[in-house]
């Protein structure tokens, strides 16, 4: 089965550095046919961890739009993207 990554987010409000993995949104697998949206609202109704691509693992609970995408995760993601053509350009949010 193969997997494709998804913005999701976390951001936490007490901490100020942008390179703090709770200030930024993440990207993480989803299996085939999943959306990002679909991944996220289940974590967030039963509370269950994500594990991005970067390793940060979280609870979602806040919307990634207005955050910056993980540096680490991008990267990842970029690599991945090289390596299979069927990625998109950017992550299903």
């Amino acid at each position: 089965m193969q997997t494709q990554p998804a913005t999701v987010i976390e951001r936490d409000t007490q901490t100020t550095n942008e390179s703090d993995p709770t200030k930024c949104s993440h990207i993480v697998k989803t299996e085939d046919g999943e959306t990002a949206t679909a991944v996220v609202l289940r974590a967030r109704i039963e509370g269950l961890p994500l594990t991005a691509l970067c390793g940060h693992v979280f609870v979602p609970s806040k919307d990634p739009k207005n955050m910056p995408v993980c540096p680490t995760c991008q990267e990842i993601y970029d690599l991945m993207r090289m390596m299979n053509e069927h990625l998109n350009e950017t992550p299903n949010s």
